[in-house]
């Protein structure tokens, strides 16, 4: 309505309103936005206007209203028709207001929305406004410096210059002739433009951080950063261009040997290439494969042809190439100590000789006073010169441990008794050191002995063509007594005198050579080998290759028990960290990779089965008759041995085939490393055999299976016994014989100290009984570690003569204290009983 002409304005009430909504943006910016919001058109009826169904009007005529309404019911109604109507207005006009509300807050999230883009889009400029002044500054720099050298390279050579600019122009020209002046500039113009701007929106990706929604619709990157990596490749080419260099690196093509299988991560290493682009080069050509296997040469030479090297076959007797075999410089070779080795006659005092030597008493160690593995101990004599010895076992069985020792060393000890002379074994040992070249010192020993008769032994040796320095000849003999002492000096100096003479001298720089004296599987370190160092320095963490097996140094431990970093020449050491045991007599080759290792191992392990295939293959019908009908006229004795070490079951199997006639031989169905096992039990119940076991025993399993099954269980000590056990069944001579039966077994569960006795265990027995009298063995890891008599048997304070089964008692050695807590005791009685052949 206007005041000043009293006239109203015709419009319905429901129509739309108007206002104004005020946008503030950046940079002190506004804008006023007119908007509009309809409102819904509500129709009320007039009062008295609005008829009920079959009612009257409000405030109506009474001769209008429904029979039997009063006025009072009727104003009532009237009030609540009103009254409902308030509320319908009510709501529309709360609709209005809310649709309002909602309509501001679309408004105001969309300008938000464009402002922040048209935000972005400046700092967007601003980000490539910044990059391409930045890239003017670079561009003038390095243009700065190459004019600098341009200038220097000018002053230093100017004639070299100038020719260097008329070529230029020449060439400039040249191009100008032939550049067509209609040659589509403008397509040229932006395709630059295009290129350098595809570069500059990589670098405003990287510097931005973020991916805006205009750069992920334009069809780019994706958003993918470049790293930092690539960036400074990127500035590395840059830089070089504009110094003149050339960015293109030329290929190396190079001489790549593939032998028939491959490794797909080493023909990589071979060919210096990525193991993922050999991989994805397989995938291409339809072999799906990963780093880790193995292709054929074929496949091989593809893909190196394919990469642009050359192929270079091999066979696979060349992976044995990679082993160094360099020979030694002259300035590289440094003095080494001498490997000496004793040798002689069983029981002629090989190892009391060295024992003196070096203080110790090995010999107890020994089941039976003999030696049954080869040791090697380094000893410093007086003189300050280090020494190695090796004691080699001197029994007949033993022969092949004696060449392996005969083999490494340098200087030959011959261990003559003074009061025995020459024997057998001694003319062995004479042989096995003249085959291997190597001088010999002669030791006559128990000079001390009342029979002892020096002369008799240099006059027996002359006649196995030993001539010593007293009957005029070359060989050094020194008189000695390992009970008493005497002579061990003059010993020593010999042996001196005789590594003087030889001049022996190892390179310690380079890869690793040597030979497996011993070797065994050991339950709580695994394979185990002995090695004397020939060449060159054993580290820790070298990889290497022996025989059939390789591994990576784990540890290395000395003669007396220490672990040591490195082993130099002429050094014995246990090497741990094999994946198998090796053979006795194995050379160790140290090689660069693992891959080159196993690889050698695998090939000498596939030879050596085509070897004992061919081996035991006849090669025709009429031998395959032959051997059959030799088959039918002779009888087998079948044995199954177990040892302790790989030398022992080498020597037991060797013993063996030398038992027999042309009546009855041994045949050896299994022969083996480690504890008797059920799978052994099972295997000599299928073949009526005896289970041997040579300083082992038979674990829970297999003594249970063994009692189930009747199979005998044989153990020994000695291997003179063995043989003579073997031998005496083989031939049906069985006499008299004393049998050891075990009566119990007790398990050690703490290690007690007691003065004026020593270390005491304290035993819980298991099994059986324990009786004062028995014999007991301690047993470790199911291998003899002690063989011996019981000093003390306490039940409580108090000494018994027995103890029974599930009962604990106290147990002391004679003259042995090295019991550990986890140790088996086995308590065993002899008897002679009579036997017969079946």
């Amino acid at each position: 309505m206007s005041d000043n002409d009293g006239k109203k304005t015709l419009g319905l009430k429901g129509g739309s309103r108007s206002g104004s909504v005020k946008q503030s943006f950046s940079h002190g910016r506004t804008k006023n936005v007119v908007v509009e919001t309809k409102r819904k058109r509500v129709v009320v009826p007039k009062p008295g206007a609005a008829k009920g169904a079959g009612g009257a009007a409000a405030g109506g005529d009474p001769s209008r209203r429904p029979a039997g309404i009063s006025d009072a019911e009727m104003e009532r109604r009237l009030k609540a028709l009103q009254a409902a109507k308030a509320r319908e207005a009510d709501e529309a006009r709360e609709r209005e207001e809310e649709e309002k509300r909602r309509e501001e807050e679309r408004e105001r999230r969309r300008a938000e929305a464009e402002a922040k883009e048209r935000e972005e889009r400046e700092r967007e400029e601003a980000l490539k406004a910044k990059a391409e002044e930045d890239e003017r500054k670079k561009r003038e720099a390095e243009e700065a410096a190459k004019r600098e050298s341009e200038t220097r390279k000018a002053e230093a050579d100017k004639p070299a210059a100038a020719r260097t600019a008329a070529k230029e122009e020449d060439s400039s020209a040249t191009q100008r002739s032939f550049t067509k002046p209609d040659a589509t500039p403008r397509k040229t113009e932006r395709e630059d433009r295009q290129r350098e701007n595809r570069g500059k929106g990589r670098d405003d990706n990287r510097r931005s951080g973020k991916l805006t929604l205009n750069q992920a619709l334009s069809g780019g990157e994706g958003g993918r950063q470049r790293s930092m990596a690539a960036m400074k490749r990127k500035q590395e080419r840059a830089r070089q261009k504009a110094m003149g260099g050339g960015d293109v690196r030329e290929k190396v093509v190079r001489d790549v040997q593939v032998p028939e299988t491959i490794v797909v991560s080493e023909l990589a290493n071979r060919m210096a290439e990525r193991v993922a682009d050999v991989v994805k080069a397989l995938m291409q050509n339809g072999m799906m494969v990963t780093q880790n296997q193995s292709i054929d040469a074929d496949t091989a030479e593809l893909i190196v042809e394919e990469f642009g090297h050359k192929i270079v076959r091999v066979s696979d007797s060349d992976v044995e190439q990679v082993i160094d075999t360099v020979e030694d410089k002259d300035e590289d070779l440094q003095p080494r100590p001498p490997v000496v080795t004793v040798m002689g006659h069983v029981d002629h005092g090989k190892t009391s000789l060295l024992d003196a030597i070096r203080n110790a008493k090995v010999v107890s160690g020994e089941a039976g006073g003999i030696t049954q593995h080869i040791g090697a101990y380094q000893v410093r004599a007086d003189s300050g010169q280090l020494l190695t010895f090796l004691d080699t076992p001197g029994h007949a069985a033993f022969t092949s441990m004696r060449a392996r020792g005969a083999q490494v060393t340098d200087i030959v000890i011959l261990v003559v008794a003074a009061d025995d002379a020459v024997m057998p074994q001694t003319v062995e040992a004479i042989n096995h050191a003249k085959a291997a070249g190597v001088p010999m010192i002669v030791a006559i020993n128990k000079v001390d002995k009342p029979d002892a008769d020096p002369q008799k032994v240099r006059t027996a040796l002359l006649q196995h063509e030993v001539i010593v320095e007293q009957m005029s000849g070359e060989v050094q003999d020194v008189e000695v007594s390992a009970k008493t002492g005497l002579g061990l000096d003059s010993l020593l100096e010999a042996i001196a005198l005789q590594a003087e003479i030889l001049e022996l001298k190892a390179n310690p720089e380079r890869a690793a050579a040597g030979a497996v004296i011993e070797a065994q599987l050991d339950v709580g370190r695994g394979p185990v080998a002995t090695v004397l160092v020939q060449n060159g320095t054993l580290k820790q963490g070298d990889i290497f290759v022996v025989g059939e097996q390789w591994g990576k140094v784990r540890a290395l431990v000395n003669d007396k028990g220490e672990r040591v970093k490195e082993a130099g020449p002429s050094v014995p050491v246990e090497v741990l960290g094999l994946n198998g045991t090796p053979e006795a007599g194995d050379v160790l080759n140290v090689v660069e990779t693992e891959a080159q290792a196993r690889e050698i191992a695998e090939y000498r392990e596939q030879a050596a089965k085509e070897k004992r295939a061919a081996a035991g293959a006849a090669t025709s019908l009429e031998q395959l008759l032959a051997k059959a009908k030799e088959d039918e006229n002779v009888k087998e004795l079948p044995i199954l041995v177990k040892a302790d070490v790989q030398g022992s079951a080498e020597a037991i199997a060797q013993a063996m085939e030398k038992i027999g006639n042309e009546e009855v031989r041994v045949r050896l169905l299994h022969s083996a490393v480690g504890a008797i096992t059920e799978s052994d039990i099972g295997l000599a119940e299928a073949s009526g055999a005896p289970v041997i076991g040579f300083n082992v025993r038979a674990n829970a399993p297999a003594r249970a299976a063994a009692n189930q099954k009747g199979v005998e269980i044989r153990y020994y000590s000695v291997i003179y016994d063995l043989v003579d056990d073997v031998k005496a069944a083989a031939s049906g001579l069985l006499s008299a014989e004393v049998r050891e039966t075990f009566i119990g077994y007790a398990t050690i569960k703490e290690v007690f100290k007691v003065s004026h006795v020593g270390k005491v265990a304290g035993c819980l027995v298991t099994e059986g009984v324990a009786r004062r009298s028995a014999g007991v063995r301690l047993l470790r890891d199911d291998v003899v570690i002690h063989e011996g008599t019981l000093k003390t048997l306490k039940r409580f304070k108090d000494e018994v003569a027995e103890v029974q089964s599930g009962q604990e008692c106290g147990m002391a050695f004679e003259n042995y204290d090295d019991i550990r807590q986890g140790d088996v005791i086995e308590i065993f009685e002899r008897e002679e009983v009579e036997r017969s052949l079946d």
